[in-house]
């Protein structure tokens, strides 16, 4: 990144503006509060170069709680120079940062608007606190430039049967989102693909086996993917979104600019190209995945994600009432009650179909010889792919890092045993979640070569 072509901005607060051209830090004088019935707040910037602006800033939203019905949020909607650009949920007292795409500005001078949205704010008398305001303009020559000019913009879900036209400030919303690069099959060419991280998904996989299956109860999917060819410009006709049942589709849809414009239309988050929802979300994608890793790492990086997912469990009444049994039932307990880990492992030959072979987490805790599976009491809950996976082990309540006296890996089998052999090779990112939802530290971090068969189906890795 060249800090010499980032352009920073003026922040107003208490009347005041502050005006940097290196990284902004928040205005001495205090925070920003966006009210209803007040004022909405105008924040000059300066944009040295034309390009694609990103957002970043703090938020919280004092007498909002995303577990409680009713109170689940207060809505900010952000305009540059009077065009709308994105809608900011914010929910809890707690200021979490946040960094959103506005899209392309021209060089010169703008104003950013930030405005409560009472319309699809559930609680509409909150105050909404900013500080650490910034805008950022990448231009053409800085590498982000690409990865910020092609992505798109999304629009929340009004399916009428899920609840308001305003339903993506209530549940299942936009929390983090992504690019990864990989070559086309063109030489010369690469692929551009963005995929979104919302806080559950109201239809599609159940709960428990989201837990076992993917190691959390956010929903993580793809959503658009285009071709880019040696000059950098899209190729006509390339671009493909996830549509329902998870059709890859070429888009059709209108553009803004070069960012095609998606709507969440199904209750498991899949994408339509035609919009009609009054909320836009446009989250920044600068962030990518590092090799090697799950898709969950990007919630690892951003904590707060494990709150919200908590809170919206709890809310919507999808985690089962605590008792000394609950450790031995397929629903979900407290989430702080799951060791969550990740798994590396390749399985030899064809695995797909009716009958596969997949593989599970035992965790045996210090105090017995209970080991406590990952897929609880459904084969098909085991994992499957063969690429770094998430997971989750339940453990009895009050269960701490300490207690943990071994994790093993096991052969599950699907429908008829294919006799394929699974070669595990890592366990990473061993924690447990905090009193307050967040990812405690990380203990796990075993490498081997551990060859599971149908006479060696079990293997202990990791011990004390």
């Amino acid at each position: 990144m060249r800090i010499g072509r980032m352009l920073t901005v003026a922040v107003i607060a208490a009347g005041c503006a502050l005006v940097a051209n290196g990284p902004a830090t928040a205005h001495p004088a205090g925070t920003i509060q966006v009210r209803n019935h007040k004022p909405d707040v105008r924040v000059p910037f300066v944009s040295r170069h034309a390009g694609e602006a990103v957002l970043d800033l703090r938020a919280a939203a004092p007498g909002t709680d995303w577990a409680t019905r009713g109170a689940e949020s207060a809505v900010v909607s952000i305009f540059v120079d009077g065009r709308y650009a994105a809608d900011l949920v914010v929910s809890g007292a707690q200021p979490l940062a946040r960094q959103l795409a506005l899209g392309r500005v021209a060089a010169g001078v703008h104003t950013l608007k930030l405005h409560f949205a009472a319309d699809r704010s559930p609680v509409d008398r909150a105050s909404v606190r900013i500080d650490r305001l910034r805008v950022t303009t990448y231009d053409k020559r800085d590498p982000e430039y690409q990865v910020l000019r092609f992505a798109p913009i999304m629009y929340g879900r009004n399916v009428p049967e899920l609840g308001s036209r305003f339903q993506s400030a209530t549940t299942d919303v936009p929390l983090l989102a992504w690019h990864e690069v990989t070559p086309a099959a063109t030489p010369g060419h690469t692929v551009l693909t963005y995929s979104l991280i919302w806080s559950n998904e109201d239809g599609g996989t159940n709960t428990p086996a989201l837990m076992a299956r993917w190691g959390r109860t956010t929903d993580i999917e793809w959503t658009y993917a285009v071709e880019l060819d040696e000059h950098g410009e899209r190729v006509p006709g390339s671009d493909t979104y996830q549509a329902a049942n998870h059709q890859t589709l070429h888009y059709t849809g209108a553009y803004e600019g070069d960012h095609p414009r998606l709507e969440t239309c199904t209750s498991n988050n899949n994408m339509c190209d035609v919009v009609d929802d009054p909320m836009r979300f446009f989250l920044s994608t600068l962030p990518t995945l590092p090799a090697g890793q799950p898709r969950e790492h990007l919630m690892d990086t951003n904590p707060w994600t494990y709150r919200i997912m908590a809170e919206e469990m709890t809310r919507e009444g999808k985690i089962e009432i605590p008792s000394p049994y609950a450790v031995s039932t397929p629903e979900v307990s407290d989430q702080r009650n799951y060791l969550y880990a990740a798994v590396s492992k390749t399985t030899q030959g064809v695995n797909s179909g009716s009958s596969w072979v997949g593989v599970a987490l035992g965790v045996k805790l210090t105090s017995g010889d209970t080991v406590h599976l990952s897929h609880h009491v459904d084969p098909a809950w085991s994992i499957q792919r063969d690429v770094p996976a998430a997971t989750t082990v339940e453990l009895p309540a009050g269960t701490t890092l300490d207690d943990i006296a071994a994790v093993s890996v096991h052969r599950i089998v699907v429908g008829t045993d294919t006799a394929a052999p699974v070669q595990v090779t890592a366990l990473s990112r061993g924690f447990l979640l905090s009193e307050s939802y967040l990812p405690g530290s990380s203990f796990l971090n075993w490498t081997g070569n551990v060859t599971l068969t149908p006479e060696s189906p079990s293997a202990v890795v990791w011990t004390r």
